[in-house]
């Protein structure tokens, strides 16, 4: 699978964690976070993932910040995207399930290792259950 993922300075440790474990894992990841500890701002590192995938150039996309709701909100402003913030793995495969959501957004300030490691495992593994949840997704976009 190829994985888009990007970050600000709050999220560069779990990301490198996050991108050694889909890579040995097979995964194909696109690194367009930052790598240093500096402030930067997130949206410079979030629109590129977002891009990738609503062109289908990546299948799925993760994004990484303080508290990850700046990272959702920037993410989202793309079409064809549903970005979901998680905090659980219970709703990182609930928002797969019933949301098609193709970008986690996940708060490196509020998660440990382990559990962001779980909600993307469970992300990336779970197919959308479409049925009745296939007409709410459809009514997401404005346009």
């Amino acid at each position: 699978m190829r994985i888009s993922i990007g970050n600000d300075h709050a999220g560069v440790e779990l990301k490198e964690t996050i991108k050694t474990h889909l890579e040995k894992n097979g995964h194909t990841v696109f690194n367009h976070g930052t790598d240093g500890r500096d402030s930067v701002d997130y949206p410079d590192f979030i629109h590129p993932v977002a891009e990738e995938v609503a062109q289908h150039q990546s299948n799925l996309g993760i994004i990484i910040c303080g508290s990850g709701n700046g990272a959702a909100m920037t993410a989202n402003k793309h079409q064809n995207i549903r970005t979901a913030l998680c905090w659980t793995e219970e709703i990182s495969k609930l928002s797969r399930l019933h949301n098609d959501a193709n970008i986690i957004s996940i708060p490196a300030r509020f998660v440990s290792t382990a559990e962001a490691i779980q909600m993307v495992d469970v992300f990336l593994s779970t197919p959308f259950e479409g049925g009745r949840h296939q007409n709410r997704v459809n009514k997401i976009p404005c346009v």
